[in-house]
């Protein structure tokens, strides 16, 4: 072998769920990665291994989407949302009756959406648990990340705020999984220094940079991005290969712009009657997409031209077979110039396979297969595995980097967007005032069982906790910078906000309002063992 390989999957969305409604529209995120991304993903894994290949994958799935994944309520609303889709594909086979390569499209989306459904049920919808097996049995490491995604540098001020979402996403990933976390993807490979005592409390091992973050570090990596670096606090730093991201990335040169794959834009939902289509659609009164798109990718002011099943994957193959012969040649320059043996890292959102990038999965399986049996060989291998491999490294310190806009954290900290910054401030301090005044108290209804006044102050604590925690993910700037839902996301960060500052003043006033936190508590529900403990001083 010339070299290794580590492809990196980054499955992440935002913590949506809405009990109070019967349908929401942002609910559809979580359920169009499921039928696009995470299903496909684990049909592959299930594929290669009935087929024997030697598949080593990483997989990188946030705490906020296990909890996501894990839940009753969002199970069975995907259940309801599956069988609204099949519905709708089997009315699509009637109505495009006279036009064959759209029935022949609805009668493809028929079959895969059924396949999808039998697939989903086989686990009992528990897709956390079968990523889980698929890791038992030896294909993919899991690794964690912080608990609601935050951008880490933006809290390194607040060391206990800090603590909590790195520390609570590493026992979220041990109730999942059954054991502690080597790796964790820092939300959006946003580094500084400042993170390290915090990575190492965790006991985690490695994590991912942006490509700079490791070119710039101090001293010069001898091995540029082909390997990584140790830093002072014994952590390994791997960084992203730009070359494998341009192919895959870059809107001129990347794969998934190819004229013959399908056009993620056009969806009937947006094209059809609405009276035909408002029963199957996420939003009660607005349009959505639905997952049945019949035209493929045009180029700008061409005509709609109808998605080909056969030339779309014909196209996956020949992308897979490049993909595979750049990094082999990749690596074997990089092998004459370094001396040893070199390591690609390669990472992706995950939800770019099958969900942007319809014709993504069968990329992979093609890759993947290519990589294990054909002529171009290639070792699939984790972040974990190279390190048991090759223990000693350079020592050096990263670059503050991340891989947003201008390579560090632009697309979170701007005008659209810095008037939550002051807010995070005052109740990341008022959290840690909190546990200090009352941390007492809580300790001892934890220990005792005490349903009374300490364990209401308990439940309290934990319930901050919480909202203070969903109040600093990632996603509510991001989705402000790029303007796709930015009222939600107001109205996100708003409400999470007001509900901390309530209960901050109930637990100043002695007066905590046990059915207005119980009823929360039930719709913001994921981490149910939180450790308020982590805000903490010190």
């Amino acid at each position: 072998m010339q070299g290794s390989l580590a492809l990196v999957l980054h499955a992440h969305l935002p913590f949506v769920r809405h009990p109070e409604h019967e349908r929401f529209l942002e609910e559809s995120w979580l359920f169009e990665a499921i039928t696009e991304t995470y299903l496909p993903l684990l049909q592959l894994l299930g594929n290669w291994h009935k087929d024997g290949l030697p598949v080593r994958l990483t997989l990188g799935l946030t705490p906020v989407l296990c909890a996501m994944l894990r839940d009753p309520l969002l199970q069975s609303r995907y259940q309801r949302h599956l069988a609204e889709l099949i519905d709708l594909a089997e009315k699509e086979t009637l109505r495009t009756l006279w036009e064959k390569p759209m029935q022949e499209l609805a009668l493809f989306y028929r079959q895969r959406l059924h396949e999808s459904r039998e697939l989903y049920c086989s686990f009992d919808g528990n897709i956390v648990a079968a990523f889980r097996s698929a890791q038992d049995r030896g294909q993919i490491e899991i690794i964690t990340s912080a608990a609601t995604h935050a951008l880490l540098p933006l809290l390194a001020a607040h060391r206990p705020s800090l603590r909590a979402q790195v520390l609570g996403g590493c026992d979220d990933y041990a109730e999942c999984f059954g054991r502690p976390p080597r790796g964790i993807w820092l939300p959006e490979c946003a580094y500084t220094e400042e993170l390290e005592p915090v990575l190492k409390e965790a006991g985690l091992r490695w994590f991912i940079v942006d490509t700079h973050g490791l070119l710039q570090a101090q001293p010069r990596p001898r091995y540029g991005i082909f390997a990584p670096v140790l830093t002072r606090h014994g952590l390994a730093a791997f960084g992203r290969d730009l070359a494998s991201a341009k192919q895959v990335w870059s809107r001129e040169e990347g794969y998934p712009g190819d004229p013959r794959y399908r056009d993620f834009y056009r969806d009937i939902g947006f094209d059809l009657d609405w009276d035909y289509l408002k029963p199957y659609l996420a939003g009660a009164q607005q349009r959505s997409f639905t997952g049945l798109k019949y035209y493929r990718i045009t180029g700008q002011g061409g005509a709609r031209t109808a998605y080909e099943r056969q030339p779309a994957l014909q196209a996956a193959a020949e992308h897979a077979a490049h993909f595979l012969r750049s990094r082999v040649e990749q690596l074997q320059q990089a092998q004459a110039i370094l001396a040893r043996e070199p390591l690609i890292v390669a990472p992706y959102d995950a939800e770019l396979f099958g969900h942007w990038w319809y014709e993504g999965p069968e990329f992979l399986d093609r890759f993947v297969r290519g990589a294990c049996n054909g002529p171009d060989r290639l070792a699939l291998v984790t972040p974990s595995d190279y390190l048991r491999a090759y223990p000693t490294h350079q020592v050096a310190t990263p670059a503050p980097s991340s891989w947003g806009e201008e390579g560090y954290w632009r697309v979170w900290l701007n005008e659209t967007n810095t008037w939550i910054v002051p807010h995070l401030r005052v109740a990341e301090e008022r959290m840690s005032e909190l546990t200090r005044r009352f941390g007492h108290s809580g300790r001892v209804a934890a220990g005792s069982g005490d349903g009374g006044a300490a364990g209401a102050i308990s439940n309290a604590l934990r319930q901050a906790g919480r909202e203070l925690l969903l109040a600093q993910a990632s996603d509510w700037p991001f989705i402000l910078r790029t303007g796709t839902s930015p009222g939600y996301a107001r109205r996100r960060v708003t409400a999470h906000l007001l509900r901390f500052t309530r209960i901050y003043e109930q637990l100043l006033n002695g007066q905590i309002e046990g059915d207005w936190l119980k009823q929360i508590a039930d719709q913001d529900n994921l981490f149910p063992n939180l450790k308020w403990e982590y805000w903490a001083e010190g």
